[in-house]
Formats: structure tokens, C-alpha cells, sequence
């Protein structure tokens, strides 16, 4: 990956949302909500706090669940990611 994140961000892939409802009904592509997790593809070091080093709970490969509009939608060769911070990260799955 090009991206490296800063401090403790953390760069995500979203999950695809599913297009079929458990009814079997396909849902179209522009009526799909926008999805709510992922897998971290990319980490940061780490951040500073009173002259000590906090590291990441987070790895790359880690599936999470994150807020509906949190984070910064970014495009990396053609593929879509978000990067938030590791406390925008509300649970490892």
C-alpha cells in the first residue's frame, strides 16, 4: 500500500454491503446503505502522550466495526478507503 498513516489512524477497505435482503429481494446499487465495517489494511506507529509511546490494539488484517460517517474517504489506485483514527474504531469482530 502507498498510504502510510500518521499517529494512531489507521487506513480501512469497507466491506461490500450486501445487495440481497434475507427475503432474497436485490437490493440496487444506489439503494445500498453505506457500509459500517471493514479490514484495516494499513496501521500508524503509534501516538506520543505525556512523553510516552501508546501502541496500536489494532493490526493490519483486523475486521472492525466503525461509525456510519466517521473518518476520510480516500482513492488509492482506483480503490476506495477510509482513514480514521483508532479511537473512531468501535469493536474488532
Amino acid at each position: 500500500m502507498k498510504v502510510k498513516p500518521l499517529a494512531d489512524r489507521v487506513v480501512v477497505k469497507a466491506l461490500e454491503a450486501e445487495s440481497k435482503t434475507a427475503g432474497g429481494i436485490i437490493i440496487p446499487d444506489n439503494a445500498k446503505e453505506k457500509p459500517q465495517e471493514g479490514e484495516i489494511v494499513a496501521v500508524g506507529p503509534g501516538k506520543f502522550e505525556d512523553g510516552k509511546k501508546i501502541e496500536m490494539e489494532l493490526k493490519v488484517g483486523d475486521k472492525v466495526l466503525y461509525g456510519k460517517y466517521s473518518g476520510t474517504e480516500i482513492t488509492v489506485e482506483g480503490k476506495e478507503y477510509l482513514i480514521l483514527r483508532e479511537s473512531d474504531v468501535l469493536a474488532k469482530i
